[in-house]
């Protein structure tokens, strides 16, 4: 009995002894995080306002979390936290298993003390401030299991320590400015399932010994600068399901090993410098459903072996330099969703085996040199959404079938050979349709001519075409239409002013048509406010410019500074693009929503005078009113184009002085005046000075620079010119007075040191270099003589002439 009494008192003993070590451990803990929060800067977080030294931090205070009466676990992610890690109490922590301080303001530096948390198994730091470098002392937490330090501002490189992490699973070092290489001893690390390095500074190779780490699910390296070969080891890689390494250096192959990789589902290497073919061996991949090897510089032909990707949703091969013909394996991948094979070499026709991709919602073929007929089959795939064939040689009809996928928002057979009739039911298709380009083909016929109320056509470009008959009325319920390009084709009409009611309509071209008469506008003051772009040149448009339309053209009274961002776009699914003539030259300008100011209304029949009001349109760059009939003088209202790049008013019968106020436009490069009436002095500016003979040629009553014809305003430039020279003369009479001042001053001190200089020479015999030092003066004397003899010349050459 006594012995048992004995040990029920043992027992009572050591129980209150771990409960007071435990009490006393507790307190230490929360004391020590107590004294870390006082070092916050924000004092008042009311997350952690339960923190208080009378409250029990076990089971009181937000975050906190024990394990038999010790700090186990410390979860303050997006608390607001101001502070840093400098006063963190490592030391006083040895429990601390979950360290998850994400979402944070921390700033500082990752202090070496981190490894004094050896039971560590999850710390997650991401999504901070925290700069600096990765302590080595990382390497001392042999638990850790998660190491997550995403999105901060860490430099240096990888320490090698990091290798002694073995039990680590997820490696989060993305969105930071680490450097140097990947370290090998990466590869000691075969428990990792998740490496995420992308957006950082690495560079050199991708270490082979990744091929080591078996248990890797997902790779990413991408937007880096690695370089050198993709490492055949990745083939060893059998559980990985995502490898991206796009957005590098990487030159070399694709290595045939990559087939091994067997889990994959996710291959993205776009954007590096690869070379060499496509290899056959990625068809082994038959759990792919993302490959993109966008512009990795790959040629030879796509190898067949693709069309055994049967879980293929999405396949990137553009911007490369593949040849032959798409293969007809591609039939096969029936659950492909985007197809992108733009901008390579690839030829022949479009195989039949595409009426099969039943699932296809993106189909880009643009800038290829494909032949053949657009496809009847294609109006079967219903889910369609986007087709681009522009840039081709296709030919043929269109097919009307088209007409049926009414998922379609862009349709872009622009650059080809089609001919034939525009289907009438594709001015039905405007109800979903929001981009329907055609142009530069050989269409003929008449244009569509319904289009429903509540369309959804942005973007309608049928320049380049043999269309005639009149532009159809209906168009005016297209009230979300931005580009309207219907020029250069056989269109027979007056000038569509109805148009103008068109609230978003930013591009209206008309050019090289046969539309006729003068331009009257309504009474409205809701005509054409949003329009950066008219072009009627080549036209037969008569009377007098359109003074009213001017009036109505608000977006080109206001340079906006926001004209970056346009309401309408379509990224990179689409561009609109328009051929425009600017400095003398047809281009094509593409991003034209939010870069392009244009007035084109040349090679018409316009008479009259230009109106002044042009002046109030200060966000013109391009303004050209050749070849009309214009008369009377240049408006001087043009001196406030600042934004002007170019500017033609050739082949009219103007009259009158140059404005001087034009002579402030310092944007302009290209000004063409010639075969106009013209008269008096070209003024003097900046840019004038750029411009040459051609830019005048015609105008007999013109003088001045560059003409041969002198300007009485020479004579006041000579007059300033005579001023100049004399008030240097005198300049100088008096910089040389005080010049021998200085020189005489030193005189008795420079005649010792040169006379001892010459004792020398003489009494060495080396007379050599003296002889040269005078020759070399005597060369100079003799050469600015005959320099102020020719100026003086051609002073009084000048004087004679005026």
């Amino acid at each position: 009995m006594m012995m048992v009494s004995r040990i029920f008192s043992l027992l009572q003993f050591f129980t209150l002894l771990y409960l007071f070590t435990i009490t006393f451990a507790s307190t230490e803990e929360a004391t020590a995080l107590l004294k870390w929060k006082a070092t916050f800067k924000n004092q008042n977080n009311s997350l952690l306002a339960s923190w208080k030294p009378s409250s029990d931090a076990c089971s009181g205070w937000y975050g906190v979390t024990c394990f038999n009466g010790r700090v186990n676990r410390l979860n303050i992610t997006n608390a607001s936290v101001f502070g840093t890690l400098n006063d963190f109490p490592f030391s006083s922590l040895p429990f601390l298993e979950y360290f998850e301080l994400s979402v944070n303001n921390l700033s500082g530096t990752m202090p070496p003390e981190i490894g004094n948390l050896t039971n560590l198994v999850y710390l997650d730091l991401s999504i901070n401030q925290i700069s600096g470098t990765i302590p080595p002392q990382i390497g001392s937490l042999a638990r850790l299991q998660t190491l997550h330090l995403a999105d901060n501002h860490l430099n240096g490189s990888i320490p090698e320590e990091i290798g002694y992490l073995r039990s680590l699973t997820e490696l989060s070092l993305s969105t930071n400015s680490l450097n140097g290489s990947i370290p090998a001893s990466l590869g000691n690390l075969n428990n990792l399932s998740h490496l995420y390095l992308y957006e950082n500074h690495f560079s050199d190779c991708i270490p082979s010994e990744i091929g080591k780490l078996a248990n890797l699910v997902k790779v990413h390296l991408q937007i880096n600068q690695l370089t050198g070969h993709i490492p055949p080891e990745i083939g060893d890689l059998t559980n990985a399901k995502v490898f991206y390494a796009f957005s590098n250096e990487l030159f070399g192959p694709i290595p045939a090993e990559i087939g091994k990789m067997r889990s994959l589902q996710n291959l993205s290497l776009f954007s590096n410098n690869l070379s060499g073919p496509i290899p056959k061996t990625i068809g082994d991949l038959t759990e792919l459903k993302l490959l993109d090897l966008y512009a990795t510089q790959l040629s030879g032909p796509i190898p067949s072996e693709l069309g055994k990707l049967k879980n293929l949703n999405d396949l990137e091969l553009s911007n490369n330099q593949l040849t032959g013909s798409i293969p007809s394996s591609f039939g096969d991948l029936r659950n492909l969703q985007t197809l992108f094979l733009s901008n390579n070499n690839l030829t022949d026709k479009i195989p039949s085996s595409f009426c099969n991709l039943t699932s296809l919602t993106l189909l880009y073929l643009l800038k290829n040199n494909l032949t053949g007929k657009i496809l009847q089959c294609l109006g079967n795939i219903s889910g369609l959404k986007y087709v681009i064939m522009s840039h081709n040689n296709l030919s043929g009809e269109l097919p009307s079938s088209i007409c049926n996928l009414t998922s379609l928002q862009v349709l872009d057979l622009g650059r080809n050979n089609l001919m034939g009739a525009i289907p009438q039911c594709f001015g039905d298709m405007s109800s979903h349709l929001e981009v329907l380009d055609m142009q530069h083909n050989n269409l003929s016929g008449t244009l569509p001519i319904t289009y429903s109320i509540g369309s959804a056509l942005g973007s309608f470009n049928l320049h380049g075409n043999k269309l005639e008959g009149k532009i159809p009325r209906s168009l005016k319920n297209c009230k979300e239409l931005q580009v309207l390009d219907l020029g250069d084709n056989l269109l027979n009409d007056t000038f569509p002013m109805w148009l103008g009611t068109l609230p978003e309509l930013r591009v209206l071209s008309l050019k090289s048509n046969k539309l006729h008469g003068p331009i009257r506008t309504s009474g409205s003051e809701y005509m054409f406010l949003e329009l950066q772009i008219l072009d009627l040149s080549c036209n037969e448009f008569s009377k007098n410019l359109p003074m009213s339309l001017f009036r109505h053209l608000k977006a080109m009274r206001t340079i906006d500074k926001k004209t970056n961002a346009s309401s309408y776009e379509l990224q990179r699914h689409y561009q609109d693009s328009v051929d425009v003539v600017t400095k003398g030259l047809e281009l094509e300008v593409v991003r034209i929503l939010s870069l392009y100011t244009a007035i084109d209304l040349s090679n018409n029949k316009f008479e009259g005078h230009i109106p002044c009001i042009l002046g109030d349109l200060i966000a013109l760059r391009v303004l050209n009113l050749s070849h009309n009939g214009l008369q009377g003088p240049i408006p001087p209202s043009f001196g406030n184009l600042s934004l002007v790049e170019s500017l033609d008013l050739s082949f009219n019968q103007l009259s009158g002085d140059i404005p001087e106020e034009i002579a402030s436009l310092t944007t302009l490069e290209f000004f063409n005046l010639s075969h106009n009436n013209l008269e008096g002095c070209i003024p003097r500016g900046p840019q004038f000075a750029t411009f040459e003979n051609n830019s005048y040629k015609d105008n007999d009553g013109l003088r001045g620079f560059p003409l041969s014809k002198g300007c009485g305003n020479d004579t006041v430039s000579e007059t300033n010119y005579t001023t100049s020279v004399l008030n240097n003369q005198e300049s100088n009479s008096e910089f040389l007075n005080d010049f021998w001042k200085g020189a005489l001053m030193g005189y008795g001190t420079g005649l010792c040191i040169g006379l001892s200089i010459i004792y020398i020479l003489i009494s060495t015999g080396n007379m050599k270099w003296l002889e040269r030092i005078v020759e070399d003066l005597g060369h100079t004397i003799m050469m600015a003589r005959r320099k102020k003899q020719r100026r003086q010349r051609d002073y009084r050459r000048r004087n004679n002439h005026f």
